[in-house]
């Protein structure tokens, strides 16, 4: 095998993992976060099965550069990406429209532990993968791959906001903080929606380069 063949195997291994791993990120999350009647949470785990869909563009977006390095982005990436900015969007307002009210009727989460344990986890997860697929971009001279890198730290920053958000809950109770900390998620995952609607339409690897 080719390094070149090998580091293509590894970009795909790495796309499909980050798949199951938001697969079951979702899941945890969001499940935790009803539990827990933390919006926050909950939010963070509805985004990761937004990316799941995202990942699946991704994996084929490598798949297409192994076989054409040469290629532009086709109409499956772009419906991928139409789709994922389509969910982003739509999760932005309920986020919004739920934090609002939350502040207002003054609810608040019975615990925010499980924010703390899986913003560690997944801040680790998530750097992980951007050091692998840095590596990988570099090695096989992929813009397209570097730039997947760069938006995964987007991951990092939203886990980052989760465990700010839960870990100040955590240890001093102050009221509105979940509802603060999923005001900061919705505005990344704006970001990340528009991002997709720009990258749908023209053939620009990615918005944070």
């Amino acid at each position: 095998m080719t390094d070149h063949k090998r580091w293509f195997k590894v970009a795909f291994g790495l796309a499909v993992f980050t798949i199951i791993y938001n697969i079951a990120e979702g899941l945890i999350s969001t499940y935790l976060g009803f539990e827990d009647e933390s919006l926050a949470l909950f939010g963070f785990g509805s985004d990761s099965f937004i990316e799941v869909i995202s990942g699946f563009g991704i994996a084929h977006m490598v798949l297409r550069i192994q076989n054409n390095p040469n290629s532009k982005r086709d109409n499956f990436e772009r419906t991928a990406l139409r789709i994922t900015g389509t969910a982003f969007y739509i999760l932005v307002f309920g986020l919004v429209i739920t934090s609002l009210y939350n502040i207002y009727t003054g609810h608040k989460p019975l615990t925010t532990f499980w924010g703390v344990v899986i913003s560690i986890i997944s801040i680790l997860i998530m750097w992980i993968l951007v050091v692998w697929k840095r590596k990988v971009g570099t090695q096989l001279d992929s813009a397209p791959i570097l730039a997947d890198a760069n938006c995964t730290l987007v991951c990092v920053y939203m886990s980052i906001i989760l465990l700010v958000s839960s870990g100040i809950y955590e240890l001093f109770g102050i009221p509105y903080i979940d509802s603060i900390g999923t005001l900061g998620l919705s505005y990344f995952a704006f970001k990340e929606g528009k991002e997709c609607f720009e990258k749908a339409k023209s053939d620009k690897n990615c918005c944070c380069d």
